[in-house]
């Protein structure tokens, strides 16, 4: 595994949670600004009052999509398990010809 790969990895994997997490953050975002506008409209300064609307809506969402959201993580987790082999026998062959994962750095 060289640096690239593993830098790649890692922003495939950050990638992947900012899309699953952004209809949610998305949703809290909205409803948290509708709310927000109304207490200051209202002058009701509950704080409480934020939050319920925010569950009940992010829950809302995570029924709604949560089936496209499992078959990404599957797809992804698939991917990982099915080429897994391949980067052990790459890492494999390079340590064997000599090259530590020390020297790929430089």
């Amino acid at each position: 595994m060289t640096v690239e790969f593993v830098i790649d990895f890692g922003r495939r994997a950050m990638e992947l949670i900012l899309m699953i997490s952004l209809p949610m953050l998305v949703v809290g975002l909205v409803i948290g600004l509708l709310v927000s506008v109304f207490q200051a409209t209202t002058q009701i300064q509950e704080m409480t009052l934020q939050f319920i609307p925010k569950i009940v809506c992010i829950s809302l969402v995570l029924v709604i999509a949560g089936p496209w959201l499992l078959d990404i993580l599957m797809e992804y987790t698939q991917n990982i398990l099915q080429r897994f082999p391949e980067w052990v026998r790459t890492t494999e062959g390079l340590i064997t010809q000599g090259i530590s994962p020390a020297d790929m750095q430089r």
